[in-house]
């Protein structure tokens, strides 16, 4: 079978994404300056476009397209979404992945101490950790303290065992003061209070305190006491206040801290902002509710594959911390499926849930449904009431594993094994509940064909919907012009527009009557290769390399969103990656939250769900896609495409809505529109998203480079005229 993304390559490049976006490294936040002349200075193309307002499609436009998704990888989750600010809360282990992985698809990890001792330091200083603090943690780590914490004072350190299993940390103190601490940062820019919630017993001492230092690491800045500390585990909670005169943009160190000589052991502790949303962060809420997202998937991604749930539900103090089988990291199973429900619906969106269908069973994806939809009679109902939550849940869209076509996938299987585990999964989740929305693993269509053609053949009485994830690129030589790069992106919602068709017919012509699909991953996914000669010049970099992070993802996601209206009802969803700090959306640095462009442009195409396609006619010059991206190249020909693309729409309240993006590389375009068979208002409001260069990106200096800007124009005679530059998104609504 042949293989589109490997493992390896995935590793590779959500490596990048975790240096270049999750964490703050200064260059690559900069966008590079362009040595390319600036299209608006080249000669302006003239185009036409007449809407056909009364020749209306049968068919809507899904709600779902503008979709996300969210996996534990990285700070996607933990650290993104999830407000709690300390790494390693639960003192584990913390493991630390060597980006291989086992035949049966699970994540090695390094022991030599060496390299370890190398991705820490990396680590510490990529967070903005004081340099004094690096040499530090490698330490603390070899003296038993867990990784990321070190110690406070000469206090001496050992692991030890929590009341429910796992790893606790052993801290005896010689004098008052002495403890443990860590460097962190914290969202100061909106809170000055935080919470926090930690475990401890002591057979000694009767009380410890937690407490911020300032900046320097030396003065106190807020102090709570922690009493009476027994030799009995116990859970106490406390609120830190820190000073209004103290500034935002600074790491500060929090500490636990004995108060007098003597041992404490500590299970976990976690610092939460007091204006948290049932443990989400609210920044992160309040985009994506401003951003009218329509459904999230969850938990996974590659991650879902060894996952189970009941690791993620119940007092959190009873839930293990794990290593991340997919990602080779630390899970510590904060945010569960009660978490993840309470944020869809702080956001306002609908919950989507893959469930595991490598390492899991048809009976535990059973389970799972009960558990989410099942009345308080039924026994997993019965849990989810005892967990503080009576009333169902009623999740309706479940997704029967994540790309288990993949060999870097947790019990990976072959197309004829899948048809086996869906009919199986099926038969256990529709006992389970017969009103529930089920989505078949698809294999990518650029490249899955015998996948899904065994699919087909096997399970087609039981096929409606099918997946895709066209995470497309591949490795491109660091000699490529950089526009050639994002030329070859701009081609690739055409080919899978056809691609998609195709599918459609073989559901068809499988007995399949009505048949779907899901894009349930979506994102840009070119990486940085080798020059193809020693002495080639080099002009691909990171910094020029167009990539999730940067705002030709936004046009991209348009173009997809605009080939799911024109294929439509067949492509009801997609869900983009991801939401926070993974692929293209949200970014979270130093406890402030800022939006990618595709966020922007996701957000407005949002306003057309429920609007009703109607008739263009476009006429537009083309552009050439050179096919230097591997992906592209293996299956088409084709190099053509039209400068502009284009979807209209009339909206529920009857106004007309056109969306036109111009991936084109040659100069401003004059698009002269004439409407028919509507009488307009005399003005029309546009929302346009664009920028000089398609690598540029919005950063945590400069966190609006790239937004949408709003305006007004007049319409005569059902006729207007508006000109665009390259690398735009462009919206219009005209009132009826």
């Amino acid at each position: 079978m042949k293989k589109h993304v490997t493992q390896e390559s995935k590793l590779k490049y959500y490596r990048v994404l975790l240096v270049l976006i999750c964490l703050q490294v200064g260059f690559a936040a900069e966008a590079p300056k362009s040595t390319i002349e600036s299209p608006a200075s080249r000669p302006v193309e003239k185009a036409s476009l007449i809407v056909y307002a009364s020749e209306k499609s049968k068919h809507p436009i899904a709600r779902n397209i503008t979709g996300k998704f969210c996996e534990h990888l990285f700070f996607n989750i933990t650290n993104g979404m999830d407000a709690q600010i300390l790494k390693n809360p639960t003192f584990s282990d913390y493991p630390f992945r060597t980006g291989q992985m086992s035949p049966d698809g699970v994540a090695t990890f390094h022991f030599d101490a060496d390299e370890i001792a190398r991705i820490i330091r990396n680590g510490a200083r990529r967070w903005g950790w004081p340099e004094s603090e690096v040499g530090a943690l490698v330490q603390s780590r070899k003296e038993a303290l867990a990784c990321w914490w070190t110690k406070l004072g000469g206090v001496q350190t050992s692991p030890d065992t929590g009341p429910f299993g796992g790893r606790a940390q052993r801290v005896q103190a010689h004098e008052p003061g002495q403890g443990i601490a860590q460097w962190t940062w914290l969202p100061l820019h909106r809170v000055r209070k935080y919470d926090v919630m930690i475990w401890v017993r002591s057979p000694d001492i009767d009380a410890v305190s937690v407490a911020v230092f300032g900046p320097d690491g030396k003065d106190t800045c807020a102090k709570a006491a922690i009493s009476p500390v027994t030799p009995d585990w116990r859970r106490f909670e406390a609120r830190l206040e820190i000073p209004g005169d103290l500034p935002a943009d600074e790491a500060y160190k929090f500490a636990v801290i004995a108060d007098k000589a003597g041992q404490f052991v500590i299970e976990r502790v976690l610092l939460r902002p007091a204006d948290h949303i049932d443990g989400a962060d609210p920044e992160v809420i309040r985009f994506l509710k401003e951003s009218r997202l329509p459904i999230l998937r969850w938990p996974g991604g590659n991650f879902v594959s060894g996952y189970h749930w009941r690791d993620g539900i119940g007092p959190i103090e009873k839930r293990p911390t794990l290593p991340n089988y997919a990602w080779g990291q630390q899970e510590n199973n904060f945010f569960g499926t009660d978490e993840f429900i309470a944020f869809c619906r702080a956001v306002g969106c609908e919950p989507m849930i893959c469930v595991n269908a490598g390492s899991g069973t048809p009976d535990e994806a059973a389970q799972w449904i009960e558990y989410c939809n099942g009345g308080i009679e039924t026994p997993m109902g019965s849990l989810r009431a005892a967990n503080g939550h009576p009333q169902p849940y009623d999740v309706k869209h479940w997704e029967i594993g994540n790309e288990l076509w993949g060999d870097w996938q947790y019990h990976w299987t072959t197309a004829e094994g899948y048809v086996d585990r869906y009919r199986r999964f099926v038969g256990a989740m529709l006992r389970a509940d017969s009103t529930i929305k089920l989505y078949a693993c698809g294999a990518p269509v650029m490249w899955g064909k015998d996948w899904n053609d065994t699919l087909i053949a096997g399970a087609a009485d039981l096929l409606r919907i099918t997946t895709d994830h066209p995470l497309i690129g591949g490795h491109v030589g660091a000699d490529v012009d950089p526009l050639d790069v994002f030329r070859d992106f701009m081609a690739v919602p055409d080919v899978l527009e056809q691609k998609w068709a195709a599918l459609r017919t073989d559901m068809i012509n499988g007995g399949i009557e009505e048949p779907r699909l899901a894009v349930t991953e979506l994102q840009m996914f070119a990486r940085l290769g080798q020059r193809s000669s020693p002495g080639a010049p080099r002009r691909l970099t990171r910094r020029n390399l167009v990539d999730p992070a940067s705002h030709a993802e936004a046009l991209y996601d348009v173009l997809i969103y605009h080939v799911a209206v024109r294929l439509a009802p067949f492509v009801e969803m997609v869900t983009h990656s991801a939401t926070v700090n993974h692929g293209g959306g949200l970014r979270k640095e130093r406890e402030r939250v800022y939006a990618n462009p595709c966020h922007y442009a996701q957000a407005m195409f949002a306003a057309f769900a429920g609007a009703v396609p109607v008739k263009t006619a476009l006429s537009c010059s083309t552009n050439e896609a050179p096919l230097v991206l591997p992906d592209l190249k293996k299956v088409t020909n084709a190099r053509s495409y039209r400068t502009l693309d284009v979807v209209a729409a009339r909206a529920v309240d009857d106004s007309l809505l056109i969306s036109v993006v111009h991936r084109g590389t040659n100069g401003p375009v004059d698009l002269d529109i004439e409407l028919k068979d509507f009488a307009p208002a005399e003005r029309v409001e546009i929302q346009t998203l664009s920028a000089d260069v398609p690598w540029a990106v919005n950063t945590l200096e400069t966190p609006q480079a790239i937004k949408p800007v709003s305006a007004t124009d007049r319409i005569r005679n059902g006729k207007c005229s508006v000109r665009i530059a390259p690398y735009t998104v462009l919206q219009m609504k005209i009132p009826h």
